[in-house]
């Protein structure tokens, strides 16, 4: 009774209140498998901190070029062990996961080599970049993924060559209907150049996804992984920045991006962020599956309201026992058919917000992006997705990209406010329910 007069006063209709009660018995295997999965990452984590040794002195910071940074060596020092690499560049002049990617790109490919993007066009925001690289004679090829939402490794073992110097893989689904790519996929990825005898370096777009499976890429046959700090690894306490972690000779290559060649990642302040990076490493384990258990609730929640949900958590085939996930990232698409559906759903995700939660979300033109974007991000790192949000792109088939949330509750009670905007605007129809 306590927690219907509660949600009462956010304005939830008691049936969507108890559908929710109904979802969260069907998924009390798959939070017991993500409660089991935070657990081993947590351990990791903390043996990681142990062994770089972490103390006090780190959290400082120094003035100038940063050189002999103490705290910024500590902090890539323990990322490296944490992703399992040989060596990390962690900073917060990384404006973004996009930046991270580019630093890999651009930092590892010269003229003449040959990308092959093996999970098909990647995200908006990276287009200008694969334009440029092209620019400079870099070849570049796009592999659809089957039809299955898997990598095509026989269309992809027709364009590997001696030219090809780099296979790039995008796990999350960005804003495409398709499951995201498991470590497993990687590793075949991996095998198949090898079997070829060719020396090609596997980069992993690892944005929304880290803490989500039980390995990283880098342990499973990626040679460098690249991400925003103000997602998964962050924990909802980095206030900006990236990582790259990875091989030592690539990572040295893209840190001279980064700055300039000769000095890579000798220089650079971190502006006393050590200390908040550290601690968001700390409780990202934690803070990644509560929200990867909002995304799973989201799904199943909006699944069983009749809309078209990916991934899908509940197979509805009773003779189906498998509880495993089918999931390497945080978020959940949901197809909603009509613009007015997306900018109700982003509507009550933004009253939920503990930041504007007054502000009213609207599609507006975004860099990077050929379509007006719809975000809904009342957040106290702004744009961090981690943090409970919801956006998409104004086209068919309207689709919203629901992740983050640092505590479960607060994801499950966005959820409930979405379905809440698209009751009201007409869209579902509460006494059917």
């Amino acid at each position: 009774m306590m927690k219907n007069s509660i949600l009462s006063e956010f304005g939830i209709h008691p049936a969507l209140s108890s559908m929710a009660d109904e979802v969260e018995k069907e998924l009390k295997p798959y939070f017991d498998e993500i409660e089991s999965l935070s657990f081993l990452h947590q351990a990791k984590v903390l043996k990681a901190f142990q062994e770089v040794g972490i103390s006090d002195i780190h959290f400082g910071w120094n003035t100038g070029y940063g050189y002999d940074d103490i705290g910024r060596e500590a902090v890539e020092r323990v990322f490296a062990k944490v992703f399992c690499g040989e060596k990390a560049l962690v900073r917060p002049n990384i404006v973004n996961g996009t930046h991270a990617i580019s630093l890999a790109l651009l930092g590892l490919l010269k003229a003449g080599d040959k990308l092959i993007y093996c999970t098909g066009k990647p995200y908006d925001s990276l287009h200008s970049v694969i334009d440029s690289l092209m620019e400079q004679g870099i070849d570049y090829q796009e592999i659809p993924l089957t039809d299955k939402d898997t990598i095509n490794l026989d269309a992809l073992r027709s364009c590997l060559d001696s030219k090809t110097t780099m296979i790039a893989i995008q796990r999350s689904k960005g804003y495409s209907w398709r499951k995201s790519i498991t470590v497993n996929q990687i590793e075949e990825v991996k095998n198949l150049a090898e079997e070829l005898g060719l020396h090609i370096t596997i980069m992993v777009d690892n944005c929304y996804c880290e803490f989500v499976e039980a390995h990283e890429p880098l342990v499973l046959g990626a040679d460098i992984i690249c991400g925003s700090l103000i997602k998964n690894p962050g924990g909802g306490l980095a206030l900006t920045g990236g990582y790259l972690v990875g091989n030592e000779d690539l990572i040295d290559k893209a840190s001279f991006r980064l700055t300039c060649p000769g000095i890579g990642a000798e220089c650079g302040l971190t502006f006393g962020q050590n200390r908040s990076i550290l601690q968001g490493l700390f409780i990202a384990p934690s803070v990644t599956a509560n929200a990867l258990k909002g995304a799973v609730f989201c799904g199943s929640f909006f699944d069983k309201l009749g809309f078209e949900v990916c991934p899908e958590t509940i197979d509805r085939n009773p003779s189906n026992l498998d509880i495993s996930m089918d999931r390497t990232d945080i978020i959940q698409a949901v197809k909603l058919g009509n613009p007015e559906a997306v900018i109700a759903f982003c509507k009550g995700i933004q009253a939920s917000s503990p930041v504007d939660s007054n502000v009213t979300p609207m599609p507006a033109p975004m860099p990077g992006y050929s379509d007006n974007i719809i975000m809904a991000a009342g957040t106290f790192v702004q744009g961090s997705s981690i943090e409970l949000s919801a956006d998409g792109p104004l086209r068919e088939p309207y689709i919203v990209y629901f992740q983050g949330g640092l505590t479960y509750s607060h994801s499950k009670i966005g959820v409930l406010q979405a379905a809440m905007q698209l009751a009201k605007a007409g869209i579902i129809n509460l006494e059917k329910l």
